[in-house]
């Protein structure tokens, strides 16, 4: 089954059992995935809507920090509960040794020397991770692993 067609089943679960919340969160979701379908004029992969999800769960994290700032718990909470109705429909996350050493494979297969050559191993690394890490820390490292 593709993600689509479980965000799609998880929102008619939703509303048969009354979880106001979580089929809120869904149907942002959905509606996200059907603007860019409408956009671009194709059939979501799987990766485009684990795309989706992360740049979701991005602004909802930048969310939390301005309410928390702003001594605005209710709404920090609201986002945070969004956070974790997003966050079932990624893969596993991959722990920080794993993470390393797809850094250090993706360097020794792209040939990169230096800081110059960052665009490609995040390009191989994107592909392979995307969903699985943080792709901002994900970046800090390779950038730290390619300087020293």
């Amino acid at each position: 089954m593709s993600l689509k067609n479980k965000i799609s089943d998880d929102m008619k679960t939703a509303m048969r059992a009354k979880e106001t919340a979580r089929l809120s969160t869904i149907r942002l979701l959905l509606a996200a995935m059907k603007q860019k379908e409408v956009d671009e004029r194709v059939e979501l992969t799987d990766a485009d809507v684990l795309s989706i999800i992360e740049k979701m769960l991005k602004q909802r994290r930048e969310s939390i920090a301005q309410y928390e700032k702003a001594a605005r718990a209710d709404l920090a909470d609201v986002e945070k509960a969004e956070i974790a109705v997003l966050s079932a429909y990624l893969p596993q996350q991959m722990s920080e040794a794993e993470v390393a050493d797809a850094v250090l494979a993706a360097i020794t297969e792209s040939g990169a020397a230096g800081p110059k050559d960052m665009g490609k191993v995040m390009g191989l690394l994107k592909a392979r991770l995307a969903g699985r890490t943080d792709m901002g820390k994900l970046s800090g490292l390779v950038k730290a692993k390619l300087v020293g």
